[in-house]
């Protein structure tokens, strides 16, 4: 496990042959620079790939009642972002490092999301 960022608030963070910019073994594009903390271990990893290979249990999204806490990690400048931040943005706001578009199509993976009703 690597300790990322500010050694006051570093974080705990795992993927699978991941770079020094977060990108995975299965995700490995310019844009795939996030990391996202799971709720079940408090554990950044780049992907759910990465979480499914590495932890020792099933993955939980982050709580939608905790999306103004810090769950989205910049693997450019180790900016932590809190899932609402994220979700109204597509690069870093600190970095301006460009965001996977991608990876708002699973969403559920990573964050509880509140379905319409």
């Amino acid at each position: 496990m690597k300790k990322w960022g500010n050694p006051a608030h570093s974080a705990a963070l795992r993927g699978v042959r991941m770079d020094g910019q977060t990108r995975c073994a299965h995700y490995h594009s310019l844009f795939d620079v996030i990391a996202l903390k799971h709720d079940c271990c408090a554990t950044f990893y780049p992907c759910h790939l990465c979480h499914a290979e590495l932890a020792d249990h099933q993955a939980e999204p982050w709580p939608a009642d905790r999306f103004d806490e810090p769950a989205v990690l910049c693997g450019v400048c180790s900016t932590q972002l809190s899932p609402a931040e994220y979700l109204e943005t597509s690069s870093c706001p600190n970095c301006q490092a460009l965001f996977n578009p991608g990876c708002k199509l699973h969403l559920d993976l990573y964050f509880e999301m509140k379905s319409a009703a």
